[in-house]
């Protein structure tokens, strides 16, 4: 922010950065491409896409796709998914939405070997939806991925990315989709 002469901070400082792409109202716009981790990369590389901004999304359809994502080994991208889904949920769903969306940026930090923002992240997410503590909405595991998120912080705090491994988050109660030709085996 710039300081006025009658020292007031509340308007954007436009005197540098004007290069960007914001918004009318100043936001940064996500218009950079990124790499598979949401890093940004040069304007003129070729990037992994990315979700549109803003985009309305069903519970279900940012569950599965957020999963399918989670699975794929892409978190950043289940990241903004679920981030569509907590801009399009109601009153009473966005702090579960968000807390969900910070539980995928936990894991894209400690994929970038950025253990504080990982174990940060996955406290702030898993305290978010404790707030759902004892309920599934939408059949979320809501339980399940608190405890996680808690243990797996720990883990990071103590011994820090190397003692993490390979964390598998499960959104749902539901089991996986059986694969096609797999005779009904789920993926693991």
């Amino acid at each position: 922010m710039t300081q006025a002469a009658d020292n007031t901070t509340d308007r954007p400082d436009t005197s540098r950065g004007t290069d960007r792409d914001r918004d009318p109202a100043g936001r940064a716009r996500n218009a950079r491409p990124r790499d598979g981790l949401g890093r940004p990369l040069a304007r003129d590389a070729a990037g992994q896409p990315t979700m549109p901004d803003p985009v309305a999304v069903t519970p279900a359809w940012a569950l599965e796709t957020a999963q399918r994502l989670l699975d794929e080994g892409m978190p950043f991208h289940a990241h903004e998914v679920l981030e569509a889904a907590w801009k399009s949920a109601g009153p009473g769903e966005r702090d579960l939405w968000q807390g969900l969306a910070q539980l995928a940026v936990g894991l894209t930090h400690a994929l970038r070997g950025n253990a504080r923002g990982a174990a940060t992240l996955l406290r702030r997410g898993g305290s978010r939806i404790a707030g759902y503590a004892g309920t599934a909405p939408h059949g979320i595991d809501v339980d399940g991925l608190t405890l996680l998120a808690a243990e797996v912080a720990d883990r990071i705090e103590h011994g820090g990315l190397a003692g993490v491994g390979a964390v598998r988050l499960r959104l749902t109660n539901q089991a996986p989709a059986a694969e096609p030709g797999s005779g009904g085996r789920a993926r693991r």
